[in-house]
């Protein structure tokens, strides 16, 4: 029990020592007119609407921790704002009003979770021009008379504006200053009354009232009938003279005015009235309090002669008149053309202006016009295309509207319309078009021969067979692929046969035709799905291998499939005697001697025999599901850097071992040295001998050549040491490959690998030529009669080095084409 106490207040100690390491977050401070940080004087305008992003609550948190957002007011005021927590973006949720409240108080939090950080902001509402002036001390009635002289002050009105700045500024005008409002510059403005009594004197001459005046006698006016009235009143309204009308002159006898009402009337028939136009002058006398005459006025009055205007233009057809015409063409007629199978003739019956009127389309858009536009009497009505790509049957089968007349110069503006109907006919104007102009399918590459891709359609707004479409396909990825000619779905070749690793994507077109040629293209793409089909494999270079203590040995598989985790390699041993030998990275196949086995000495003492080469069964396994592995059979020889010390050919070839061209570059290297000496020593020689005059007698010169190296003892010495290193193995039947997917149906009897070909021997031509020794037999050790002798390891690691490298540097060849 008191060790559980303890251990309990440990890790309250613990916990607390984490808390208070644990700073709090904090706001940014990003001054004045900022709209991120900590909402420091921040103001906003009170016309701001409602649901707009006003400002960013940004912070930060010492330890980097996810931090949130908050912000809360008193229970007494409005909440105003809304925050997001996760990205502290602040909307205003409420309208806001300075002339009832200029601050706003809230209160902003920032948190990570363990701390919490809380400031009070004022947020400045400003004001904005939402209110209009008001009059105040009204009403307004002011006595004037009508001779005070022009600039004299006459009242004082007073308003006031709620608003600040320029917004609540009064101008004593038809507005007042105005003021920004939502973004924009807004006046409003407020009117009154002022009631002027002006005191009438008597200074005005009289005044004509509905001035021009015009009069029509028409054909059957009657003589003694009232053609119009003029209305004259004295200038002065406070106390107005009487008046009387007169006629100065231009009535001819034929027209006579009433001096009391103004009335003209005219006094003989139509048909007696010789002038087509009269034009009168009509005076106005005020008459004064005493009896005499006053002030004066004279206004010229028209009086026309016209004929009577009883009858509206009306539209006719061929058989009479008529209100409704119809017409059938096909959609899209040219530019300009006449719609000759409308037979439309317009009458007005009047004479003169009477029989004067417009013509107009009414509901046509824009589509036609009509020729004439002005007729007088009768005219043959023309109906021509405006905007022929309007004229178009799918989007309008019935094109209607209206043609009307209207009297131009008549004050009865007489009318008439007609209706035209046009039915229109369907053409072959549209192309298929396809509802995309990219199509993406993806298909397991195992998916068998005549499996759906993918639909493609297009659409063909024409009717009937204009309207039907075929589909097809073509370009250089379409030979494993069929589409169905009508419904547009795209399936693979019954015989096609897909693989990812050879080809993992294709692109092609597809083609939407109509019955007369029209078209329209699409792309498509298609990606083959990886499927696990592949084991990994082994290259021949992981039979043999050579490992230095403190050095890996590293083996590879390759996984042709196209896509991860498929082509994905973990390795692994499966088998190895003594099993407390070797580690291997799962990842990168690279084999380790354990972390106990620093010297051949250690290595010795845990395996039998005292040997230095080991046989191992390696595995290479995908990560695809279901998974395949491939298992091979590993022979590693051991040795240290001491050993290799000794010989610098094993040296060489350890460190060349896995890049073989390495030693054919040095090769090439000393034999381009050689020849590059060569010549130079060759050119020096000739020019000095140009150079000299002399001639120099022809010498010769006998050297005793010396004996050739013994090649021949050394390659049958390094046989001898081969045949010795390998009489410690024997073959044994042991699988060397097995691909396999990790399911009882699918495992496999082992096979017993093939052996090695033989080195190919070049035909001797009688001088030595150097071989390399390689060693053949099984990886399984023998057990010697003799212990080994530490001074002759060197040779079996030597010869199998060479062996290896010969097989990496055949295989390296091989795939570079050199042979």
């Amino acid at each position: 029990m008191r060790r559980g106490w303890w251990a309990a207040l440990a890790l309250g100690l613990l916990r607390l020592c984490l808390v208070q390491a644990n700073f709090a977050p904090h706001f940014f401070d990003n001054g004045v007119g900022s709209t991120n940080g900590n909402m420091a004087l921040f103001s906003l305008s009170e016309d701001t609407p409602v649901g707009s992003h006003v400002y960013t609550l940004n912070g930060t948190d010492p330890e980097g921790d996810p931090i949130s957002y908050h912000i809360s007011f008193d229970p007494s005021t409005r909440s105003v704002f809304s925050v997001d927590p996760t990205f502290g973006n602040i909307t205003l949720v409420e309208e806001l009003d300075r002339e009832r409240e200029d601050e706003i108080e809230a209160i902003i939090s920032i948190s990570d979770g363990l701390n919490l950080v809380t400031e009070k902001v004022v947020i400045l509402v400003t004001d904005a021009n939402d209110e209009a002036p008001r009059f105040i001390q009204e009403p307004y009635i002011v006595l004037v008379p009508e001779d005070i002289p022009a600039g004299s002050s006459i009242f004082k009105v007073h308003a006031v504006d709620r608003d600040t700045g320029s917004g609540g500024s009064v101008t004593y005008f038809l507005q007042d200053g105005g003021g920004r409002l939502h973004g924009a510059d807004v006046v409003f403005s407020a009117t009154t009354t002022v009631t002027v009594n002006v005191e009438d004197v008597q200074d005005m001459a009289p005044v004509f009232v509905g001035t021009p005046y015009y009069g029509y006698v028409y054909e059957d006016t009657l003589p003694g009938s009232e053609v119009l009235k003029v209305v004259a009143m004295d200038g002065d309204w406070g106390k107005p003279n009487p008046i009387l009308y007169s006629l100065v002159n231009g009535s001819d006898g034929a027209f006579e005015i009433n001096e009391t009402s103004g009335d003209i009337s005219v006094m003989q028939s139509p048909a007696q009235l010789q002038r087509e136009v009269y034009e009168l002058h009509v005076q106005v006398t005020e008459i004064s309090p005493v009896g005499s005459p006053a002030a004066q006025a004279i206004v010229p009055v028209t009086i026309r002669i016209v004929d009577l205007n009883n009858h509206p233009p009306t539209f006719y057809g061929e058989s009479g008149p008529q209100n409704r015409f119809e017409l059938s063409m096909n959609e899209h007629p040219p530019q300009g053309e006449i719609l000759r199978g409308l037979k439309i003739t317009v009458n007005d019956s009047d004479q003169g202006a009477n029989a004067k009127f417009n013509l107009q389309l009414v509901g046509a858009r824009g589509i036609f016009r009509v020729v004439p536009q002005t007729v007088l009497n009768e005219a043959q009505v023309t109906i021509i295309v405006e905007n022929s790509a309007a004229i178009d049957f799918e989007k309008s089968k019935v094109l209607t509207f209206k043609l009307l007349a209207v009297e131009v110069n008549t004050p009865e503006k007489f009318s008439s319309t007609a209706d035209v109907v046009i039915q229109l006919l369907d053409t072959n104007d549209n192309i298929p078009k396809f509802n995309s102009h990219y199509y993406v399918a993806r298909i397991p590459e195992n998916a068998p021969g005549g499996s759906s891709v993918v639909a493609v359609t297009a659409v063909d707004p024409d009717t009937g067979h204009w309207g039907e479409v075929k589909y097809s396909i073509y370009g250089t990825g379409a030979d494993l692929f069929l589409i169905h000619p009508s419904t547009g779905l795209i399936y693979t070749q019954p015989w096609a046969s897909l693989d990812a690793e050879a080809t993992a994507r294709y692109n092609f077109f597809v083609k939407a035709e109509d019955m007369e040629g029209k078209y329209s293209i699409a792309e498509v793409f298609i990606t083959l799905s990886d499927v696990n089909d592949h084991c990994p494999q082994f290259g021949n270079s992981i039979q043999k291998k050579t490992m230095v203590l403190g050095a890996p040995v590293k083996i590879e598989a390759i996984d042709e499939d196209a896509e991860e985790p498929n082509n994905l390699v973990d390795y692994s041993i499966t088998h190895a005697e003594p099993a407390n030998v070797f580690d291997i990275d799962a990842h990168t196949g690279e084999i380790w001697l354990k972390n106990s086995i620093r010297s051949l000495d250690a290595l010795h003492n845990i395996t039998p025999g005292r040997d230095c080469i080991w046989s191992l069964e390696v595995q290479a396994k995908d990560r695809g599901s279901p998974s395949f592995s491939t298992t091979a059979l590993l022979k590693i020889d051991i040795t240290d850097a001491e050993t290799l010390s000794r010989s610098p050919m094993a040296a060489f070839l350890i460190q060349t071992k896995d890049n073989p061209m390495k030693a054919v570059g040095l090769l090439a290297s000393t034999m381009a040295t050689v020849v590059a000496i060569t010549v130079l020593i060759s050119t020096a020689t000739f020019w000095r001998n140009k150079k000299s005059n002399k001639v120099l007698p022809v010498r010769r010169v006998v050297r005793k050549r010396s004996a050739p190296a013994p090649r021949t003892i050394r390659i049958e010495w390094l046989k001898s040491k081969s045949a010795k290193a390998a009489t410690k193995f024997v073959l044994k039947e042991k699988p060397n490959e097995n691909c396999n997917n990790n399911s009882p149906e699918s495992s496999l009897p082992p096979r017993a690998p093939a052996l090695p070909p033989p080195p190919s021997m070049a035909p001797s031509t009688g001088a030595a030529h150097w071989t390399v020794p390689t060693v053949s037999g099984s990886l399984t050790p023998q057990q010697s009669q003799l212990p080994p002798n530490p001074k002759t390891m060197g040779s079996p690691v030597q010869s199998t080095l060479i062996s290896e490298l010969k097989q990496k540097f055949e295989k390296s060849m091989h795939s570079k084409a050199y042979f």
